[in-house]
């Protein structure tokens, strides 16, 4: 990877993580090519600028991923990370990745009170390449966000900075 290109990635995954924050809904359902390239851009963003941002995967349950090594305790299952989420009072994005279908009727409630959080509350949980059934059962509570913004990027060369 050249040096141009690699400084263009962090871009991306920060255009991406300011639409996820401005979305209109507390759930963001985000459809990505590249999911781990992804993850791996938003760690480095939420170790940079110290957001709390988590990941939540059914085999490791729910980290941070600014810190690597910091786990939430007792959270494995998908129910009690949803509970978390829903009863933390302090601004959290926690991206959900593996989530599987079917969701038990009290995850899928859990679901859709998080998408109606209260406007003044910043909290998104952000399902991470979800199933498309999940995405139609969701329907108009989840936001769609798209890594794929429709137009292809073209780095230009000014004043010796690629720029995108």
């Amino acid at each position: 990877m050249t040096i141009a290109m690699a400084s263009a990635v962090p871009q991306a995954g920060a255009e991406i993580f300011e639409r996820i924050l401005t979305a209109p809904s507390g759930l963001v359902v985000l459809q990505s090519k590249d999911a781990e390239a992804l993850i791996e851009q938003v760690r480095v963003l939420a170790r940079h600028s110290g957001k709390a941002v988590y990941l939540w995967q059914p085999d490791t349950g729910l980290g941070s991923l600014r810190e690597a090594h910091a786990r939430v305790p007792d959270c494995e299952r998908l129910g009690n990370a949803l509970r978390y989420m829903q009863q933390s009072m302090h601004f959290g994005v926690y991206f959900l990745r593996g989530v599987e279908l079917p969701l038990s009727a009290v995850d899928a409630a859990l679901l859709r009170q998080l998408a109606r959080a209260p406007k003044g509350h910043l909290r998104r949980v952000v399902l991470v390449d979800a199933p498309p059934a999940l995405a139609a059962h969701l329907g108009d509570l989840a936001a769609s966000v798209s890594t794929e913004d429709g137009k292809p990027r073209q780095l230009r060369l000014r004043d010796g900075r690629w720029l995108t």
